[in-house]
């Protein structure tokens, strides 16, 4: 069974999320910007979710971690949680 590891940002708008990722691009640090600004209680880990299986998330974010290039940001993501901003950093 396929196992990945990511970490994200939630927020309210895609907007806000938009707003995040040109921060990222220009260099700032995923985890830091995790812990500011969303709103899953994984941001006290830096956005870190741990080990995700398939089945685990909703089906838009698991196509994400499933079947995206590793090390890069993805999104905005929207799903009825909010406004995901993904990076995967392992995938077996």
């Amino acid at each position: 069974m396929p196992i990945a590891m990511a970490r994200h940002i939630l927020v309210k708008t895609a907007a806000e999320a938009e707003q995040l990722k040109l921060r990222l691009e220009k260099g700032e640090d995923f985890a830091t910007l995790a812990r500011r600004h969303s709103f899953c209680p994984s941001r006290k880990r830096g956005g870190d979710l741990g080990e995700i299986r398939p089945g685990q998330m909703v089906k838009p974010f698991e196509n994400v971690v499933f079947r995206k290039p590793l090390h890069q940001v993805h999104g905005p993501l929207k799903t009825q949680f909010g406004w995901h901003l993904v990076l995967v950093y392992l995938r077996s």
